[in-house]
């Protein structure tokens, strides 16, 4: 069976993608790009009328290059924009296709003016080769000249639409990144919150177990039985430990802490760490050289957390560093930016294994050196020194040589 078209509906359906298209942005360039085109050889035929008069010849030539100028812009404008209709600045990859689409164009606009030059420059030739036709150059030097404006237009042209390419894809990458910041933004306060409910939840029920823990040790018990109750009392005290310490951390990160800003010294401060951590410090096996500068080592900080900060430290050098060696503690002040000084405390220590990572990933949190695990470490010393120390204004770093491990933190004075 012949299937019948009815002429007023087709008619009607190209009308309407007409209609359609002259609605789109590249369409509208077309009319006005048109029309202008149709002067500019009104304005080329009448110039050719005018070989002989200086004057009428550069007029004419500028409402040549006026009416060329606007229709090149409606029809190279229209141009560009329909084939480049579906290019969306929405991948990775799209500024290496911008280069190479400005490229192409460039490449393409430069050979066309050559050829239009080239033709131009012909024509002038012949005019000066035929000097009884013409009694001056100036139709020649108006086709010369109309070559290169255009090509200034054309090239404005371009380079005007590949840069709001350009701002569209800015402007796509700045709210993707802007989207990405407030989701991860999230996620992190989720898990903040996440650690703070667990942390909150977990301390209550084991601070009972320890008290009763605390009861069964004064009670008269087997040799059997005692031995079991000091195991699981030690386990439950380092769990304890690890809940406030987590706990503390997420409290920290999220930054909702009031600190008790206050003047104090750094060399005090490792006298104190060093005094309350001796018996611990004579058990491990380690040499401690202390390096303390006799410069004023006064600045601003909390106490508590910078007692935390050094402690972490500390504890983290005699978990993790090789039996029988030196552990290191030094204190200096420093010249800091635009004169200002910088009180800095920094612990070395050589490994006990092989340290194959870097500071962002020693700092993260559970994240140990020791892959092993086989000391006590919980991967949560440094993470809470890297984020007390950002919470009192000051910096933190890690550096690693082959089997060296200084970790420095610095405080304004």
């Amino acid at each position: 069976m012949a299937t019948k078209w009815k002429d007023t509906e087709l008619n009607k359906d190209i009308w309407s993608l007409i209609l359609q298209g002259m609605k789109r942005d590249e369409f509208r360039l077309l009319p006005g790009g048109i029309c202008a085109v149709l002067a500019s050889l009104i304005f080329s035929d009448l110039l050719h009328g005018r070989f002989f008069v200086t004057e009428e010849t550069l007029t004419g030539g500028f409402f040549l290059n006026l009416s060329l100028g606007v229709g090149l812009w409606g029809l190279l404008g229209f141009l560009v924009r329909y084939r480049n209709r579906r290019w969306k600045p929405s991948h990775g990859e799209f500024y290496q296709e911008w280069k190479e689409k400005l490229k192409k164009q460039q490449i393409f606009w430069g050979l066309l003016f050559l050829i239009l030059l080239g033709a131009a420059i012909k024509n002038f030739h012949y005019i000066y080769t035929h000097p009884w036709k013409y009694e001056n150059y100036s139709m020649g030097y108006t086709f010369v000249g109309t070559v290169i404006l255009q090509w200034i237009v054309g090239e404005i042209i371009l380079l005007s639409y590949m840069k709001r390419k350009l701002e569209e894809y800015m402007a796509a990458m700045e709210q993707i990144n802007q989207q990405n910041l407030e989701a991860a933004l999230r996620s992190e306060q989720m898990k903040v919150d996440l650690i703070s409910n667990v942390s909150h939840d977990l301390k209550t029920p084991l601070t009972s177990m320890v008290g009763y823990l605390e009861l069964m040790k004064k009670e008269e018990l087997s040799d059997v039985l005692e031995d079991y109750v000091e195991v699981i009392f030690r386990k439950a005290q380092k769990l304890k430990e690890m809940i406030d310490s987590l706990f503390d951390l997420a409290k920290t990160s999220s930054g909702n802490v009031e600190l008790k800003m206050e003047p104090m010294e750094m060399n005090r401060l490792i006298e104190q760490v060093y005094a309350d951590m001796e018996d611990r410090i004579q058990k491990s096996g380690r040499e401690l050289v202390v390096s303390l500068t006799k410069e004023d080592t006064s600045f601003i900080a909390d106490s508590s957390y910078m007692y935390r900060i050094c402690q972490n430290l500390l504890e983290n050098a005699l978990k993790y560093s090789q039996e029988y060696t030196r552990i290191f503690l030094k204190t200096s002040v420093i010249a800091g930016e635009e004169d200002a000084k910088k009180v800095r405390f920094e612990i070395t220590n050589t490994a006990g294994y092989r340290m194959e990572f870097t500071k962002e990933q020693v700092v993260e949190r559970f994240v140990r050196g020791d892959e092993s695990r086989t000391t006590e470490g919980n991967g949560l010393g440094l993470a809470i020194v890297n984020t007390y120390t950002a919470a009192l204004g000051g910096s933190f770093e890690v550096n690693i040589d082959c089997d060296q491990f200084k970790a420095t933190v610095e405080f304004l004075k």
